[in-house]
């Protein structure tokens, strides 16, 4: 019986060989890159010594965990983190979804492709390039925000220095850039949605907020719920090599975040063992964060990961 029901299951496989064959290069890459240097994770349970390697080194158990959590940085890191997080959740996750809704409801193509190419090239700027826009955008002595300040009779401002503006400039910035990208996939969402139901819509005389209110929202509402809980996994997760980028010794207040503290600690002070823990640290509340969002999800809505 075992035997039978295995010579089904490799007839199957054989039958489906060119799927698995395109489907190998993704598993390799997963395999290599994502869960090979999870056995990495051992060392923030280690003093870690480059020379004896991962099974030499001696066992600390939870004592840079402990470091972390006594640092007097610990409450600025995740104070930062967590606005800056809750700042992109706010603004730049709804409106993605405004942008789609409005790609939609253009009727000329080629206006509509027009738009959706101007919003999209942003995203493919590297971040160097992006850090080193917004500065020349910000400076204070020729600057293109300073000098329509200037134009309008105000005093020029030093925004990269001061602690109070960083948030702000990095959520917008963030917004420009990824705007376009990530109306991508709720257009597709968009798309799938039965045309039938807006002529009937129309017959009965709704104009076009009331298709997109009783129509197109509801027809992406599962879409808007996966992504938002795929988007709070990431929540104690910044892109740190822009801030990087931004960061000064004046603005490190609000700039500071844990990626680029692990980056500090880590990386550039050697201290791999304390590194690694911070970042395994930052791992784990965001995948607890996953599993929570996901199981209300499920609890209160038809929608969830599982």
């Amino acid at each position: 019986m075992h035997t039978s029901r295995g010579s089904r299951l490799w007839r199957r496989i054989w039958a489906a060989r060119y799927l698995y064959l395109m489907f190998l290069p993704v598993l390799i890459y997963y395999i290599v890159f994502r869960y090979g240097p999870m056995l990495g994770l051992s060392i923030a349970f280690k003093k870690y010594d480059l020379i004896k390697g991962f099974t030499g080194s001696k066992w600390v158990g939870f004592k840079y965990f402990q470091q972390f959590f006594n640092s007097i940085y610990v409450w600025r890191l995740l104070r930062n983190t967590l606005l800056i997080n809750l700042y992109d959740l706010i603004f730049n996750f709804p409106a993605a979804i405004m942008l789609a809704l409005l790609i939609n409801e253009v009727q000329n193509r080629r206006f509509k492709k027009t738009v959706q190419t101007i919003t999209y090239m942003p995203y493919f700027i590297s971040s160097v390039v992006l850090a080193s826009m917004v500065v020349q955008f910000l400076s204070p002595s020729s600057g293109i925000i300073n000098n329509l300040i200037a134009s309008m009779g105000g005093e020029r401002q030093y925004f990269m220095v001061q602690p109070e503006s960083f948030r702000t400039i990095f959520t917008i910035m963030n917004l420009w850039k990824s705007i376009g990208w990530n109306s991508i996939i709720f257009l597709a969402a968009i798309s799938g949605i039965n045309g039938e139901l807006y002529e009937a819509c129309r017959v009965d005389g709704g104009g076009y907020l009331r298709q997109m209110w009783h129509i197109t929202l509801p027809g992406i509402a599962s879409t808007i719920v996966v992504l938002l809980i795929m988007r709070l996994g990431h929540v104690m997760d910044v892109g740190y090599e822009t801030i990087l980028l931004l960061q000064n010794n004046a603005n490190q207040e609000t700039s500071d975040v844990i990626g680029t503290y692990v980056y500090r600690r880590g990386l550039k002070g050697g201290e791999y063992s304390y590194g690694t823990a911070v970042g395994m640290f930052q791992s784990v509340v965001g995948f607890s964060l996953v599993i929570l969002a996901n199981w209300l999800s499920r609890r209160y809505s038809d929608t969830s990961l599982w």
